[in-house]
């Protein structure tokens, strides 16, 4: 077999990261997302891509945040586990998969592949996740009216309530972040991720009972791909009584009446009553994701 190169793209040589084959749909599935080239890595075997990386982040991010796009060719994981383990940044990992991968055996080659590739490159599993998008046609969920929506100018309101809420989470990012440093360090990622989004701060709302008890909050947010529901959380005190479906359709609600003709989600895997949620609202499983992480990154 001869020598693997592997090197970074410029603008003129984006048409070679289209050259491999894309049997897991991912064009599709970043058509919204704009990829900077020299972000984008190629493995090359006799002038032949066998694979590809693309590493993504904001328009004001001067690091990628994470790889949301690779791809092996046939028999050339280690191809794709070296373009991995030599690249700058070592960061995240999302794979997108079709929804009900696992059922095709063709899908589920192509993603084996891929997984073997990501675990030779030093990768871990971290979450398994469902991909969620709402369109019109699905019609909008109804309100409940047993919640009443303000929103809160002080971030530290949000702070506090995001460490409750995490106090008792299904949420594997949460829970990864509380492992390492803490719940402080679960709550400040997320006021960062929802700071990072460039929708408008005033549109964070805190959900009351009637009776003036906080029941917990949503974030309608846009993210550099569009609307998207940014937070959905119950205060544990509050949990038992479905109040994580009103704040969805309050959510998707408020980003509708502002404009918007798609809402995406995600919830992982796991976590059972945020599935069963977002399928009482209208939202259908568009693609499956799986969260790597590099293990040396902790």
């Amino acid at each position: 077999m001869t020598d693997l190169v592997i090197r970074a793209l410029d603008e003129r040589e984006a048409p070679l990261f289209d050259a491999l084959p894309d049997p897991l749909g991912a064009r599709e599935s970043h058509r919204l997302t704009r990829h900077r080239p020299d972000w984008k890595r190629v493995a090359l075997r006799d002038g032949k891509v066998v694979a590809r990386g693309a590493w993504w982040g904001g328009p004001d991010d001067t690091a990628p945040v994470n790889v949301n796009w690779f791809d092996v060719a046939e028999g050339e994981e280690e191809a794709g586990a070296e373009l991995l383990r030599t690249a700058p940044w070592q960061v995240e990992l999302e794979m997108n998969l079709p929804a009900g991968w696992r059922e095709d055996p063709e899908l589920r080659a192509a993603a084996k592949a891929r997984f073997t590739a990501v675990q030779k490159a030093g990768y871990e599993l971290l979450v398994e996740r469902f991909l969620y998008r709402w369109t019109p046609e699905h019609g909008l969920p109804e309100r409940p009216g047993r919640l009443e929506f303000r929103p809160e100018p002080d971030d530290a309101v949000f702070f506090d309530l995001l460490r409750r809420i995490h106090s008792a989470t299904l949420d594997a990012h949460a829970l990864k972040a509380i492992d390492e440093d803490g719940l402080d360090r679960a709550a400040q990622e997320e006021l960062d991720f929802f700071h990072w989004c460039p929708s408008p701060r005033e549109w964070w709302q805190i959900a009351h009972t009637p009776q003036g008890d906080v029941a917990g909050m949503h974030i309608p947010a846009h993210n550099p791909s569009g609307p998207c529901i940014g937070f959905i959380g119950v205060v544990p005190e509050q949990r038992g009584q479905g109040y994580a479906y009103d704040l969805l359709a309050e959510c998707t609600h408020y980003l509708v009446e502002r404009g918007a003709e798609f809402v995406s989600a995600a919830t992982d895997r796991g976590n059972f009553p945020m599935a069963a949620n977002f399928a009482k609202a209208g939202y259908p499983v568009v693609r499956e994701r799986l969260n790597y992480r590099p293990v040396h990154a902790g």
